[in-house]
């Protein structure tokens, strides 16, 4: 059984997108409401923390609100797939890899938004439904994995739960988990199972903002720089859904180069398309 642990802040949003989905499965599921309306708990690390330990599933999927499974049968087969990878630490429906980097990523202490090729698996995502990613057939190992939709099995949630220090806020709480288990010995996955992400997701450059960049908020960048200090030993390069991130190059130079980054392209992107 797969338990299903969500914390909403939106309770109605919860009930017309994910717990509706859940209700629509022909396969059971045990499903953990937690209530954060009120923001009992301060960060997701912490929330789901609470959920998953009062989960009784072999699996533990920690799910946005705002998910549309899009299918009634979506966890047919969804356990098979999963006992069929032996060193699993952590699977989600939407993978950053280090596939697919540009090749001046390589050559130079570059920053730079992650890449089409990069993000495997298709999911859709905002009013326009747009795609997200690389389709992909099988299970493909990936670096780390988008919050919007993790499982975790419950044996290793048992020996590594969110660190809630780290991640003291509502971002980077699964880059910072796929990292850890990396360092474990065990497998980060990205698997086709395609699901409706309701949220606008990022936006490429020059779309609807000249600078993507400031609209992140503060806490993210914090939490960030406790990220990279935490996992530099291990990793140069640290790839997230917004961007890849250089561990061992100062993150205020990264920042600044990735919103002139932004800038230029938003810029070209106007005047190519006629604006």
């Amino acid at each position: 059984m797969i338990s299903v642990i969500c914390a909403y802040n939106k309770e109605q949003t919860f009930n017309a997108c994910l717990l509706k989905s859940l209700s629509e499965q022909k396969t059971h599921c045990e499903v953990i409401a937690v209530d954060n309306t009120k923001s009992r708990f301060k960060s997701a690390a912490a929330a789901f923390n609470w959920g998953g330990t009062r989960a009784a599933g072999d699996y533990l999927m920690f799910a946005h609100q705002d998910i549309d499974l899009r299918s009634d049968s979506w966890f047919e087969g969804t356990e098979e797939l999963l006992n069929s990878l032996p060193d699993l630490g952590i699977a989600g429906v939407a993978g950053i890899s280090e596939r697919g980097r540009p090749s001046t990523g390589r050559r130079r202490n570059t920053i730079h938004r992650t890449t089409q090729a990069q993000r495997r698996n298709v999911i859709t995502h905002g009013p326009q439904r747009q795609r997200w990613g690389t389709p992909i057939q099988k299970p493909e190992r990936v670096q780390t994995l988008d919050e919007c939709l993790v499982i975790i099995p419950k044996s290793m949630f048992k020996m590594l739960q969110f660190d809630e220090v780290t991640c003291d806020s509502w971002h980077l709480y699964a880059a910072d988990y796929c990292l850890s288990v990396m360092e474990r010995g065990f497998g980060v996955y990205a698997i086709p199972r395609c699901v409706y992400h309701q949220s606008k997701g990022y936006q490429e450059p020059g779309t609807l903002r000249a600078i993507v960049a400031l609209a992140l908020p503060e806490e993210y960048y914090r939490t960030l720089e406790r990220v990279l200090k935490k996992h530099k030993a291990h990793y140069k390069w640290i790839h997230t859904s917004i961007a890849s991130w250089n561990a061992t190059y100062p993150l205020g130079l990264q920042r600044a180069k990735l919103v002139i980054t932004d800038f230029v392209l938003s810029r070209i992107f106007k005047i190519d398309g006629g604006g």
